[in-house]
Formats: C-alpha cells, sequence, structure tokens
C-alpha cells in the first residue's frame, strides 16, 4: 500500500464503521474521541457509537429505503449493522436496539483490532497524512474552524433547516400547474399550488396554530436567528407570508384564467422529477402536524412526504461543491464521513463511514474508488450529496424520490413500486460487488 496509516476523528457511528474497516484491510488507525474530556450538549456518555436521539434504525422492510439501505450494507460486510442485529429489542418491522448493549458491542469490536489506538481528547488541528473525519452533527467548534479553513467559510453550516419533500406521484396534476414567475403557462421549473382566499386563510391559521418540535436547550434562539420557520414569518402578519413564499404574482392559475390569490410552490429534487420540494417551506411542526396543514393546500391532499421539514443544530458542509466523489476535500489527504457530509440518519452515517474506508484503501492500493450503482438506496444518496448539480444543498436520509424511476414504466401500487427499486437495486449491486473483489473480497494484504 501507498500508505497504511489513517487517523479518524470521532468515535460515533461513522469513525467507528471506518475505523474498524480500515483496521481489517491492514491499516493503523488512531481513532480520536473528544469524549470524556470534553462533551457535547447531545451525549450523556463517553462510549463510542452513543445514540444520543432514538434507538431505532428504523425499517428492514425492503420496499422502504431504509430497509433496503441495511440489505446493502449486509451484502457490503458492515461490522456496526451486525452489532445492531445484535443489540436488537422488539420493534416489529423496525431495527431497534439496547443502546448500551449496542456502544459495549462496538467498543468490543473495536478493542479486538490491535491495529485501532483510541485516542481521548478534542482535536483541535487536522494532522498531517491521511484523515476522515467524522466529527457528527455537534462538530466542535475548534474543529469546526479547521473545517472551514479547509474548505471555505461560505461551505460550513450550523444549521439544518429543510423543507418538506413529497411524492410527485402522490400529487394532483388535475389541480397543479407548472409555470415559474413571469413566464408563459406549461412552461418553467416549477409546479403552484393555487390558494384563494378562503384557502389561504384556512393554511394560515392552521400553520400558526400546529404543535411544534419542543427545541432543545442548547439550539434555543441561534436556530430562529439563522433561518425563520414558515410558521413563525406567518406569525408576523396574516399576509406577511404571501408576500414571500406563496407570492402569486407572476402567475396565472389555468383553471380560472386568473392570479391566484396565494401560491405555493414546489421544485423539482431531482432531474427525473420524481420528488419536489415546498419552496420556501422549512418548519418547526412536528411530523403529524406537517401532513395534516400541508394536505390543506390544493392540489396535496394525497401528497406523501419523502422527507418532513426539519430544522435543528447540525454542522454539515456544502458536499456538492467542495467534496469529490468519495467525499474527499480534493487535494488533500483528508475525507469526511457521518453527518457532516450532510448525510442524514444513523444508518447513513455507518454507510458514510464504511464508504470512506473503502475510498481510503482503495487510495493506498492505487485502484479505482467505489461507484455504487446510483439505482441503489445508498449510491442515489451518495449521488445527491456529491452531484455538482444539486441546489440549496440541505441534510438528506435515503429516500425513493432520489433514485431514477423504473424504465418499465408499468403502472405498479406504491408497495410494488418500492420493492421493484428494492430488487433492481440488490440486483445491481451484487453485480458491482462481484467486479469489485479488490474491494470487497479477496487477499486485502
Amino acid at each position: 500500500m501507498r500508505f497504511d496509516q489513517v487517523t479518524v476523528i470521532g468515535g460515533g457511528l461513522a469513525g467507528s464503521e471506518c475505523a474498524i474497516q480500515l483496521a481489517d484491510r491492514g491499516f493503523a488507525v488512531k481513532l480520536c474521541e473528544m469524549r470524556p474530556q470534553v462533551s457535547s450538549p447531545a451525549h450523556h456518555t463517553d462510549h463510542l457509537a452513543e445514540l444520543v436521539c432514538s434507538n431505532s434504525f428504523k425499517s428492514t422492510c425492503l420496499d422502504s429505503a431504509a430497509g433496503l439501505l441495511k440489505a446493502e450494507l449486509e451484502r457490503m460486510g458492515s461490522v456496526l449493522l451486525d452489532c445492531a442485529h445484535r443489540a436488537a429489542v422488539p420493534a416489529g418491522g423496525a431495527l431497534a436496539v439496547d443502546r448500551v448493549t449496542f456502544s459495549e458491542l462496538v467498543e468490543a469490536e473495536v478493542a479486538a483490532r490491535p491495529n485501532i489506538e483510541v485516542v481521548h481528547g478534542e482535536v483541535t488541528q487536522i494532522p498531517e497524512g491521511h484523515v476522515v473525519i467524522a466529527a457528527g452533527p455537534l462538530c466542535s467548534p475548534a474543529l469546526s474552524e479547521e473545517v472551514m479553513k479547509l474548505v471555505g467559510g461560505d461551505a460550513l453550516a450550523f444549521f439544518d433547516a429543510a423543507a418538506p419533500i413529497v411524492d410527485a406521484s402522490t400529487l394532483d396534476m388535475d389541480v397543479l400547474f407548472s409555470q415559474s414567475r413571469y413566464e408563459e403557462q406549461g412552461s418553467g421549473d416549477y409546479l403552484n399550488a393555487p390558494l384563494n382566499k378562503e384557502e389561504y386563510e384556512a393554511f394560515i391559521e392552521a400553520l400558526t396554530t400546529a404543535d411544534r418540535v419542543v427545541l432543545k436547550d442548547f439550539e434555543g434562539g441561534d436556530l430562529f436567528q439563522a433561518c425563520q420557520p414558515a410558521e413563525e414569518v406567518a406569525r408576523t402578519g396574516k399576509d406577511a407570508i404571501r408576500f414571500g413564499a406563496m407570492k402569486p404574482v407572476g402567475l396565472t392559475d389555468p383553471r380560472t384564467g386568473r392570479r391566484p390569490w396565494a401560491a405555493i410552490q414546489l421544485r423539482a429534487e431531482n432531474k427525473e422529477k420524481t420528488a419536489y420540494n415546498l419552496v420556501g417551506f422549512q418548519t418547526n411542526l412536528t411530523f403529524g402536524e406537517q401532513k395534516r396543514v400541508f394536505h390543506m393546500v390544493p392540489g396535496l391532499e394525497n401528497a406523501e412526504f419523502f422527507r418532513y421539514g426539519v430544522m435543528h443544530r447540525n454542522t454539515f458542509v456544502d458536499a456538492p461543491h467542495v467534496l469529490d466523489g468519495t467525499f474527499a476535500v480534493p487535494g488533500t489527504g483528508v475525507r469526511l464521513a457521518g453527518q457532516i457530509t450532510g448525510t442524514e440518519g444513523y444508518m447513513e452515517a455507518v454507510a458514510t463511514g464504511l464508504l470512506a474506508a473503502l475510498n481510503t484503501y482503495a487510495e493506498a492500493i492505487e485502484v479505482a474508488p467505489v461507484e455504487l450503482p446510483r439505482v441503489g438506496a445508498l449510491g442515489a444518496l451518495v449521488g445527491y450529496a456529491t452531484d455538482p448539480a444539486t441546489v440549496g444543498y440541505q441534510p438528506m436520509h435515503v429516500n425513493f424520490g432520489l433514485v431514477p424511476p423504473l424504465e418499465d414504466g408499468k403502472r405498479r401500487s406504491k408497495r410494488d413500486r418500492y420493492q421493484a427499486y428494492a430488487d433492481r437495486a440488490l440486483d445491481a449491486l451484487d453485480a458491482y460487488l462481484a467486479r469489485r473483489s479488490d474491494l470487497f473480497g479477496g487477499d486485502r494484504s
């Protein structure tokens, strides 16, 4: 190998998976974890791979993107997924774990590899050599400053403010119309959901009185100073949002031939236009309330959500514009993994940790990097997170809105369509893994 030593910063899900995978490929790994010397507002222990929120890794069903991701990671040899299965507690069709047992199993896997040295203490400077930064969404101020120097100040965000994303196939196209402001009807990059005065006023009443997520103490006022949620804008006056995100100027509803009283614009998330986001509707409403309130919008009555809107503290880089296709900072020995890349979710963190290890190994033995099929859950997420054409990058978890549509054009129920996505993805992944025995099998020395 060209090099055989790697520093991994962060002992969470991504960092632990990465360190284990690197060690299994012959690297001497220094795994740096700032706890217990320095803690974060969200952590409660000094254990590796602590689950700071839910104890659920989401669905195991193949007709869900979360279940497909697990099937892909199992084929790719994820150690933390195996730990999760061994720490599982009853949870129906989901994979939920005993938090303490899970962390203990991960720590045992790390301890079983003598070529991993765990170093406790805050990293305030990025070391020389080959480094994987997997510092998580609450990256320390000192390390955040170092990352900022590396990628540029404008490329590092400290707050996650994402609008809901809906499944295009569940939208009522008899009501929605395609038009960019001041362009001809039927043209443009946006779908528009028109509201009359009565519909608008009912929507605003629901939006401003709906239940909101209770923020953690450390998120507080700074979050709303960084980005006001739509419901807060609406509270400043009944027409405030009608002169902002819901302004109808330049639009003509083809059903009436007139400008609507207000409109919500939807922008495509991908070139296939299988998913749309609600422009300007970053929100702090609970998921259940988002579903209720947005179902009041004409054309969205039956909309299904690929992702609900979220707002919280989250340190992440503008990955599509500052990282390469392997999540590396071009021209350096530094690669990123976990939520700092803008990928969202427990298993997504594990997956990017695995990818960081594989791509570091590929670099060391001078073979092609990992290029997962874009029809898979992980391949589609990586594509979204590293495509320079991605606009307004916000953290994203795996979802079927990111994968290309099925090519046969057959009409299917949602469940059958998702199962077909999964079948296609696993066939493509199996073929890819068979071609890449240099990374996924054989002699790794």
